[in-house]
């Protein structure tokens, strides 16, 4: 009995070591409006694209943010306007360089604990150790190097700067884990009208059938 309650309470320990050792996750306000968005977009391809993809956002999604076409046909090359946005690197060159083919976003701001708030928190959360080894408070095995260069801001505004670029580019991968949710909400309300409407016509008809059979 002595042994299964050490046991018991190792595994304890071991679980407050392990809560204790995560990270606070930084909360962030997702922008929605289609400025924000496109400057998310601007920013994810010049931070991001080189290395990962969005399999499931094309680039003619983008000219509908209002993402100038020039930027987009320079980003896309030969590439067709319906064409996904793919990773400029090989899987070949992932595995030379990361060991490992880094992750799809398209689904990214929902796929994490935390959602939009984890993102975010990870791309601000890489810090330079006292050996000069760059780490990650959120992640400390992830493999990507810091992409907005944040461990190494000297100053409060030039960090502050590289937070808003991450606000963004969490904005816009927000949008892109679901671009079609302002259009369902929209046919909801729809939806919810024409419903109303029926039923309230099917009441009136119901009261003047039944007036007749009285």
């Amino acid at each position: 009995m002595s042994k299964l309650l050490k046991v018991v309470l190792l595994g304890c320990l071991s679980m407050q070591a392990v809560w204790a050792s995560e990270a606070k996750l930084e909360k962030m306000s997702v922008a929605t409006d289609k400025p924000s968005l496109a400057r998310g977009a601007e920013d994810l391809m010049n931070d991001c694209h080189s290395c990962h993809s969005l399999k499931y956002i094309n680039y003619r999604d983008l000219l509908s943010l209002g993402v100038d076409k020039q930027k987009v046909d320079g980003w896309r090359g030969d590439a067709p306007l319906d064409s996904p946005l793919m990773s400029q690197m090989s899987e070949a060159d992932d595995m030379a360089t990361f060991a490992k083919v880094p992750p799809d976003l398209s689904l990214m701001a929902r796929a994490r604990d935390g959602g939009s708030n984890y993102v975010y928190s990870y791309l601000i959360g890489y810090y330079t150790g006292p050996d000069g080894v760059t780490g990650n408070h959120i992640f400390p095995e992830t493999k990507m190097p810091d992409p907005l260069g944040i461990s190494g801001a000297t100053d409060a505004a030039q960090r502050s700067g590289m937070q808003d670029t991450a606000k963004s580019i969490v904005s816009f991968l927000s949008w892109a884990s679901d671009p079609h949710e302002s259009d369902r909400i929209r046919l909801g309300y729809y939806v919810m009208g024409y419903l109303f409407v029926l039923t309230t016509l099917l009441y009136f008809l119901k009261k003047q059938i039944w007036s007749r059979l009285k």
